[in-house]
Protein backbone atom coordinates (compact mmCIF):
# COMPACT_ATOMS: atom_id res chain seq x y z
CA UNK A 1 0.00 0.00 0.00
CA UNK A 2 1.08 3.75 -0.52
CA UNK A 3 2.43 5.27 2.65
CA UNK A 4 2.65 9.31 2.24
CA UNK A 5 5.51 11.19 3.59
CA UNK A 6 6.46 15.00 4.25
CA UNK A 7 6.56 16.07 0.52
CA UNK A 8 6.89 12.12 -1.35
CA UNK A 9 5.14 8.93 -1.24
CA UNK A 10 6.22 5.16 -1.00
CA UNK A 11 4.97 2.38 -2.77
CA UNK A 12 5.78 -1.23 -3.21
CA UNK A 13 8.37 -1.83 -5.25
CA UNK A 14 7.11 -3.88 -8.21
CA UNK A 15 7.28 -7.42 -8.22
CA UNK A 16 7.11 -8.13 -11.88
CA UNK A 17 10.79 -5.87 -11.84
CA UNK A 18 12.37 -8.01 -9.35
CA UNK A 19 13.67 -10.62 -12.43
CA UNK A 20 15.05 -7.48 -14.08
CA UNK A 21 17.12 -6.52 -10.79
CA UNK A 22 18.27 -9.85 -11.24
CA UNK A 23 19.33 -10.06 -14.52
CA UNK A 24 21.35 -6.91 -14.14
CA UNK A 25 23.18 -8.00 -11.75
CA UNK A 26 24.29 -11.20 -13.45
CA UNK A 27 24.63 -9.30 -16.50
CA UNK A 28 27.62 -7.06 -15.40
CA UNK A 29 29.24 -9.70 -14.03
CA UNK A 30 29.10 -12.50 -17.20
CA UNK A 31 29.99 -10.29 -20.00
CA UNK A 32 32.63 -8.04 -21.94
CA UNK A 33 30.11 -5.46 -24.01
CA UNK A 34 31.29 -3.64 -26.76
CA UNK A 35 28.79 -0.93 -28.31
CA UNK A 36 28.03 -0.20 -31.87
CA UNK A 37 26.32 2.85 -32.33
CA UNK A 38 25.00 3.03 -36.25
CA UNK A 39 22.43 4.68 -38.57
CA UNK A 40 20.32 3.10 -40.79
CA UNK A 41 18.74 4.52 -43.78
CA UNK A 42 14.86 2.79 -43.37
CA UNK A 43 13.43 5.09 -45.94
CA UNK A 44 12.62 2.66 -48.50
CA UNK A 45 11.91 0.02 -45.81
CA UNK A 46 9.30 1.85 -44.37
CA UNK A 47 7.53 2.53 -47.48
CA UNK A 48 7.77 -1.42 -48.16
CA UNK A 49 6.29 -1.90 -45.05
CA UNK A 50 3.42 0.17 -45.50
CA UNK A 51 3.10 -1.25 -49.15
CA UNK A 52 3.24 -4.72 -47.54
CA UNK A 53 -0.25 -3.57 -45.68
CA UNK A 54 -1.69 -1.91 -48.67
CA UNK A 55 -1.39 -4.82 -50.82
CA UNK A 56 -2.03 -7.14 -48.48
CA UNK A 57 -4.66 -6.23 -45.83
CA UNK A 58 -2.50 -7.68 -43.11
CA UNK A 59 -0.80 -6.18 -40.19
CA UNK A 60 2.78 -5.85 -40.36
CA UNK A 61 4.60 -3.52 -37.55
CA UNK A 62 8.14 -2.27 -38.06
CA UNK A 63 9.74 -4.21 -35.16
CA UNK A 64 8.38 -7.83 -36.59
CA UNK A 65 10.37 -6.61 -40.34
CA UNK A 66 13.73 -5.67 -38.03
CA UNK A 67 13.21 -8.56 -36.44
CA UNK A 68 13.29 -10.75 -39.48
CA UNK A 69 16.12 -9.09 -41.13
CA UNK A 70 17.92 -9.15 -37.53
CA UNK A 71 17.32 -13.36 -38.14
CA UNK A 72 18.66 -13.43 -41.33
CA UNK A 73 22.03 -11.66 -40.28
CA UNK A 74 23.04 -14.02 -37.93
CA UNK A 75 21.92 -17.04 -39.53
CA UNK A 76 25.11 -15.67 -42.22
CA UNK A 77 26.63 -15.56 -39.08
CA UNK A 78 25.95 -18.27 -36.83
CA UNK A 79 29.33 -17.38 -33.94
CA UNK A 80 27.04 -14.26 -33.13
CA UNK A 81 24.98 -16.14 -31.64
CA UNK A 82 27.58 -18.03 -29.55
CA UNK A 83 27.98 -19.28 -25.94
CA UNK A 84 31.16 -20.30 -24.14
CA UNK A 85 30.59 -23.90 -22.32
CA UNK A 86 33.68 -25.64 -20.78
CA UNK A 87 36.05 -24.05 -22.31
CA UNK A 88 33.88 -25.20 -26.21
CA UNK A 89 31.85 -22.51 -28.00
CA UNK A 90 28.27 -23.48 -28.75
CA UNK A 91 26.74 -22.40 -31.83
CA UNK A 92 23.29 -23.10 -32.01
CA UNK A 93 21.74 -23.77 -35.67
CA UNK A 94 18.39 -22.03 -34.55
CA UNK A 95 18.64 -18.24 -34.33
CA UNK A 96 15.50 -17.90 -31.13
CA UNK A 97 14.82 -14.30 -31.22
CA UNK A 98 14.06 -12.54 -28.18
CA UNK A 99 11.88 -9.69 -28.73
CA UNK A 100 10.89 -7.30 -25.79
CA UNK A 101 7.78 -5.78 -25.70
CA UNK A 102 6.15 -3.72 -23.22
CA UNK A 103 3.11 -5.57 -21.65
CA UNK A 104 0.17 -5.19 -19.81
CA UNK A 105 0.40 -6.29 -16.10
CA UNK A 106 -2.64 -5.72 -13.73
CA UNK A 107 -0.19 -4.81 -10.81
CA UNK A 108 1.34 -1.52 -12.02
CA UNK A 109 -0.04 -0.69 -15.67
CA UNK A 110 2.79 -1.09 -18.03
CA UNK A 111 5.57 -3.29 -17.47
CA UNK A 112 8.06 -3.40 -20.27
CA UNK A 113 9.80 -6.75 -18.75
CA UNK A 114 8.35 -9.70 -20.67
CA UNK A 115 10.29 -10.75 -23.67
CA UNK A 116 8.64 -13.25 -26.25
CA UNK A 117 10.90 -15.75 -27.77
CA UNK A 118 10.18 -16.34 -31.21
CA UNK A 119 11.78 -19.61 -32.23
CA UNK A 120 13.81 -20.64 -35.48
CA UNK A 121 13.35 -16.58 -36.62
CA UNK A 122 15.63 -17.42 -39.52
CA UNK A 123 13.00 -20.19 -40.66
CA UNK A 124 9.77 -17.43 -40.90
CA UNK A 125 8.92 -14.61 -42.81
CA UNK A 126 8.02 -11.15 -41.64
CA UNK A 127 4.33 -12.03 -41.59
CA UNK A 128 4.89 -15.18 -39.57
CA UNK A 129 6.64 -13.41 -37.22
CA UNK A 130 4.62 -10.92 -36.66
CA UNK A 131 1.55 -13.06 -36.03
CA UNK A 132 2.90 -14.84 -33.57
CA UNK A 133 4.20 -12.09 -31.75
CA UNK A 134 0.46 -10.74 -31.88
CA UNK A 135 -1.08 -14.09 -30.80
CA UNK A 136 1.06 -15.28 -28.22
CA UNK A 137 0.89 -11.36 -26.07
CA UNK A 138 -1.91 -12.25 -24.14
CA UNK A 139 -1.52 -15.80 -22.89
CA UNK A 140 2.11 -15.20 -22.17
CA UNK A 141 1.47 -12.16 -19.84
CA UNK A 142 -1.06 -13.96 -17.56
CA UNK A 143 1.83 -17.13 -17.37
CA UNK A 144 4.48 -14.77 -16.97
CA UNK A 145 2.46 -13.03 -14.55
CA UNK A 146 1.79 -15.78 -12.18
CA UNK A 147 5.63 -17.44 -13.03
CA UNK A 148 6.96 -13.69 -11.49
CA UNK A 149 4.64 -13.46 -8.40
CA UNK A 150 6.41 -16.70 -7.07
CA UNK A 151 9.63 -15.64 -8.07
CA UNK A 152 8.96 -12.58 -5.90
CA UNK A 153 8.72 -15.02 -2.74
CA UNK A 154 12.08 -16.41 -3.05
CA UNK A 155 15.09 -15.89 -1.16
CA UNK A 156 17.60 -13.82 -2.83
CA UNK A 157 20.30 -16.93 -2.91
CA UNK A 158 17.58 -19.59 -4.53
CA UNK A 159 17.56 -16.85 -7.16
CA UNK A 160 20.72 -16.52 -7.51
CA UNK A 161 21.25 -20.03 -8.18
CA UNK A 162 18.67 -20.05 -10.85
CA UNK A 163 19.96 -17.19 -12.76
CA UNK A 164 23.10 -19.46 -12.45
CA UNK A 165 21.59 -21.97 -13.85
CA UNK A 166 19.79 -20.36 -16.66
CA UNK A 167 22.23 -18.31 -18.03
CA UNK A 168 25.31 -20.65 -16.88
CA UNK A 169 24.00 -22.90 -19.32
CA UNK A 170 23.62 -22.13 -23.00
CA UNK A 171 21.11 -24.79 -23.75
CA UNK A 172 18.78 -23.63 -21.05
CA UNK A 173 19.64 -19.57 -21.96
CA UNK A 174 18.21 -21.10 -25.38
CA UNK A 175 15.37 -22.58 -23.86
CA UNK A 176 13.89 -19.70 -21.43
CA UNK A 177 15.57 -16.42 -23.13
CA UNK A 178 16.46 -17.47 -26.27
CA UNK A 179 20.06 -16.52 -28.56
CA UNK A 180 19.85 -13.35 -29.24
CA UNK A 181 17.62 -10.26 -28.15
CA UNK A 182 16.22 -6.87 -30.01
CA UNK A 183 14.61 -4.29 -27.56
CA UNK A 184 12.29 -1.64 -29.73
CA UNK A 185 12.51 1.15 -27.11
CA UNK A 186 12.99 3.92 -29.30
CA UNK A 187 9.87 3.11 -31.60
CA UNK A 188 7.53 5.17 -29.67
CA UNK A 189 9.41 8.25 -29.78
CA UNK A 190 10.56 10.95 -32.41
CA UNK A 191 14.19 12.18 -33.06
CA UNK A 192 17.58 10.34 -33.27
CA UNK A 193 18.99 8.89 -30.18
CA UNK A 194 20.59 5.05 -29.09
CA UNK A 195 20.16 3.11 -25.98
CA UNK A 196 22.81 1.55 -24.84
CA UNK A 197 21.95 -2.22 -22.84
CA UNK A 198 23.24 -4.28 -20.08
CA UNK A 199 22.57 -7.81 -21.45
CA UNK A 200 24.04 -11.09 -20.75
CA UNK A 201 23.41 -11.81 -24.54
CA UNK A 202 26.28 -12.54 -26.84
CA UNK A 203 24.30 -10.38 -29.38
CA UNK A 204 21.86 -7.43 -28.18
CA UNK A 205 20.43 -5.27 -30.86
CA UNK A 206 18.33 -1.32 -28.82
CA UNK A 207 16.75 0.36 -31.70
CA UNK A 208 16.37 3.91 -30.78
CA UNK A 209 14.86 7.00 -32.39
CA UNK A 210 14.11 8.17 -35.75
CA UNK A 211 14.80 11.27 -37.65
CA UNK A 212 14.60 12.84 -40.49
CA UNK A 213 18.13 14.00 -41.95
CA UNK A 214 19.49 15.15 -45.35
CA UNK A 215 21.71 12.61 -47.49
CA UNK A 216 23.50 12.19 -50.21
CA UNK A 217 20.87 10.14 -52.77
CA UNK A 218 22.48 9.85 -56.54
CA UNK A 219 24.56 13.07 -56.07
CA UNK A 220 21.51 15.02 -54.86
CA UNK A 221 20.85 15.90 -51.29
CA UNK A 222 17.28 14.63 -50.21
CA UNK A 223 15.93 13.91 -46.67
CA UNK A 224 15.75 10.59 -45.46
CA UNK A 225 14.58 9.09 -42.65
CA UNK A 226 17.64 7.44 -40.55
CA UNK A 227 17.20 4.97 -37.86
CA UNK A 228 19.80 4.64 -34.44
CA UNK A 229 20.44 1.43 -34.13
CA UNK A 230 23.02 0.17 -31.19
CA UNK A 231 24.15 -3.53 -31.79
CA UNK A 232 26.41 -4.97 -28.74
CA UNK A 233 28.22 -8.16 -28.72
CA UNK A 234 29.98 -9.92 -26.35
CA UNK A 235 34.02 -9.28 -26.60
CA UNK A 236 35.14 -12.36 -25.20
CA UNK A 237 33.38 -13.94 -28.00
CA UNK A 238 33.13 -11.57 -31.15
CA UNK A 239 36.01 -9.55 -32.36
CA UNK A 240 35.56 -6.13 -33.80
CA UNK A 241 36.16 -7.28 -37.43
CA UNK A 242 33.24 -10.06 -37.76
CA UNK A 243 31.26 -7.39 -36.08
CA UNK A 244 31.17 -4.79 -38.57
CA UNK A 245 30.68 -7.35 -41.52
CA UNK A 246 27.75 -8.37 -39.20
CA UNK A 247 26.43 -5.03 -38.85
CA UNK A 248 26.88 -4.18 -42.42
CA UNK A 249 24.91 -7.33 -43.34
CA UNK A 250 22.37 -6.48 -41.44
CA UNK A 251 22.24 -3.28 -42.56
CA UNK A 252 21.77 -4.24 -46.52
CA UNK A 253 19.21 -6.63 -45.08
CA UNK A 254 17.21 -3.75 -43.43
CA UNK A 255 17.93 -0.60 -46.22
CA UNK A 256 16.58 -3.32 -49.02
CA UNK A 257 13.30 -3.85 -47.66
CA UNK A 258 14.21 -7.72 -47.37
CA UNK A 259 11.25 -10.02 -46.87
CA UNK A 260 8.41 -7.35 -48.27
CA UNK A 261 7.85 -8.23 -51.39
CA UNK A 262 4.68 -9.37 -51.86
Amino acid sequence: MDVKGPGYVTVPFPRVRQPIVDALRWSRRSTSVMHALVEFDVTAARAGVREFRRKTGEPLSFTAFLAFCLARAVDEDRTVQAYRRRGRLVIFDDVDLSILVERDVAEQGKAPIYPHVVKAANRKSPREIQAEIGTARDEETARMARQTTRYWHLPRFVRSSLWRLWLGSPYWRKKLTGTVVLSAVGMFGQGSGWGIPVSSYTLSVVVGGLANKPAAVDGQVAVRQFLSVTVSFDHAIVDGAPAARFIQRFREFVESGAGLAV
